[in-house]
C-alpha cells in the first residue's frame, strides 16, 4: 500500500508558503527596475504581470492536479507534450531560476554595501560568498520549515510596509518623463518574474485539504496580496526625488532612505526574504538537475545521491556553478532580464501542456491557459534584445544537444 502525506494544509498555510516563496527579489529589487523602465506607469506594469502570473499560476496547478509529480514543467512536457518540450522547459527552468538566485545574490551584496562601510567593489563577492554559504545548507539538509517561512513572511512583509509608510509620507510624487507602451510592456515582463514562486502552492496537491477548491483560491489569494504590496512599493518609489538618479544595475530601496532605524529595517527584511529565496532556488533548480540526469538528458552523474540519500550533491553543485557564472557578471538589470526572458518561456510551455489535460481532470477553463500562453510569449519579446538573441540561442543549442543525444 502506497503512504501518502497527510492533507494537514489549510487555505491560509498555503497562502502563506505562497507568500514566502514569492516575497524576495521582485518586492525589493524588480519593482525598482520596473519603475526605471516604465516611470509613472509602472502601475500598469505590475498589473499586466499579475494577471500573467495568474493565468500561469492556475495552469500551473491544473498541471499538478492531473500529473502530481516533482520536476515541475520540465515533467508536464515530457508527460503533455512531447520530449523536446520537456527537455527545453527543464533548461529554461535551471537557468531562469539560476538567473533569480545569482539576483539576489547580488541584492544581497548592494543591500550590505549600502548601509554599511564595505567597500561597493565587494558586493559580488559577498554574493558569491551567500550563494556557496546556502549551497553547503541544502547539501547538509537544511529546508525551510513552516515556522521559518511564517517567520520570513512577517519581516518581509514588515519592511516593505514601512518603506511604502515612509515613501508616502514625502512632499510630493517626483515627476517622471513619459514613456511609451512598449517601455510599459517591457517593464510588465521584467515584473512577472517578482511573481514566480506560486508553482510551489501548485505542487502541493498531496498535502493540501480539499485541494481542487484550496490549491487554486490560494493561488489568487497569494497572487492578490503581492500584487497590493507590488502596488503600495511602485507608487511609494515614485515619491522618492532620489529614484532618478539610482543605478538600476546596483538598485535598492534600502539606498532610496536616509541613514537610519527604518533603512536598516528594510535592509534587514531584503536580507531575510532574499536569503530565504536562495535556499529555495538552490533546492528547487538542483532537484531538477536530479531529475534531468535520471532520465539522461544531463550527464548520468548528475542524478547521484550521498550515501544517506538525503541530497543530490552533483546536481547541488552544478546549481551553484551555474548560479556563481551569472553572479560574475555582477549587473542585477542583466541577470533579472534574462531570468524573465527564460521563465516567461518557460511558462508559456506550461500553459501548453496545460491545455492537453482532458477534460475529466480540468477544473480550470481552457481559456485562461491560452491567455497565459499568449501572455508569456507576447512580453518575452519586449526584453532587451540582446537578451532576447541570447535566449533563443540557449534554446536552440539546447534543441540541437538534445537531437544529437537522441
Amino acid at each position: 500500500m502506497s503512504q501518502q502525506l497527510v492533507r494537514s494544509t489549510s487555505l491560509a498555510g498555503a497562502i502563506v508558503l505562497g507568500l514566502g516563496s514569492i516575497l524576495g527579489t521582485g518586492a525589493f529589487v524588480s519593482v525598482g527596475i520596473g519603475a526605471d523602465i516604465a516611470g509613472g506607469a509602472v502601475l500598469w506594469a505590475i498589473l499586466i504581470a499579475a494577471v500573467t502570473a495568474l493565468c500561469n499560476g492556475l495552469s500551473s496547478a491544473q498541471l499538478a492536479s492531473a500529473h502530481s509529480v516533482g520536476g515541475g514543467t520540465y515533467e508536464y512536457g515530457y508527460r503533455f507534450l512531447t520530449p523536446a518540450y520537456g527537455v527545453t522547459a527543464g533548461s529554461l527552468f535551471v537557468v531562469a531560476k539560476s538567473a533569480s538566485a545569482a539576483t539576489a545574490a547580488l541584492a544581497v551584496g548592494w543591500y550590505v554595501t549600502n548601509v554599511t562601510a564595505i567597500p561597493e567593489y565587494l558586493a559580488q563577492w559577498i554574493a558569491a560568498a551567500v550563494l556557496v554559504l546556502f549551497t553547503l545548507l541544502v547539501l547538509g539538509g537544511v529546508k525551510r520549515t513552516n515556522w521559518v517561512n511564517a517567520a520570513i513572511v512577517t519581516v518581509s512583509i514588515v519592511a516593505l510596509l514601512a518603506f511604502i509608510i515612509t515613501g508616502h509620507q514625502q512632499t510630493a510624487v517626483v515627476e517622471r518623463a513619459s514613456v511609451e507602451w512598449w517601455h510599459v510592456l517591457q517593464a510588465a515582463a521584467l515584473l512577472f518574474v517578482a511573481y514566480t514562486g506560486y508553482g510551489r502552492i501548485a505542487t502541493m496537491g498531496e498535502e493540501v485539504q480539499n485541494p481542487r477548491q484550496v490549491i487554486p483560491l490560494a493561488v489568487i489569494l497569494t497572487l492578490a496580496v503581492v500584487t497590493l504590496l507590488y502596488l503600495g512599493v511602485g507608487s511609494a518609489l515614485l515619491h522618492f526625488p532620489s529614484i532618478a538618479d539610482f543605478q538600476a544595475e546596483h538598485f535598492s530601496l534600502a539606498s532610496l532612505l536616509p541613514t537610519g532605524p527604518i533603512q536598516w529595517l528594510v535592509t534587514a527584511g531584503a536580507v531575510v526574504a532574499m536569503g530565504g529565496v536562495i535556499l529555495n532556488l538552490i533546492l528547487g533548480v538542483s532537484r531538477v538537475v536530479l531529475a534531468m540526469g535520471r532520465r539522461a538528458d544531463l550527464p548520468m552523474r548528475f542524478a547521484n545521491l550521498n550515501d544517506q540519500q538525503t541530497s543530490a550533491p552533483p546536481a547541488t553543485w552544478l546549481t551553484c556553478f551555474v548560479m556563481l557564472v551569472l553572479v560574475a557578471i555582477g549587473d542585477i538589470k542583466t541577470a533579472w532580464s534574462f531570468s524573465a526572458f527564460t521563465v516567461l518561456v518557460y511558462y508559456g510551455i506550461t500553459n501548453l501542456a496545460a491545455l492537453k489535460v482532458t477534460k475529466s481532470d480540468r477544473f480550470v477553463p481552457k481559456w485562461v491557459s491560452i491567455l497565459g500562453l499568449v501572455s508569456c510569449l507576447g512580453l518575452a519579446v519586449f526584453v532587451p534584445w540582446q537578451v532576447l538573441l541570447s535566449g533563443l540561442i540557449f534554446i536552440v543549442v539546447v534543441l540541437l544537444i538534445h537531437q544529437l543525444r537522441r
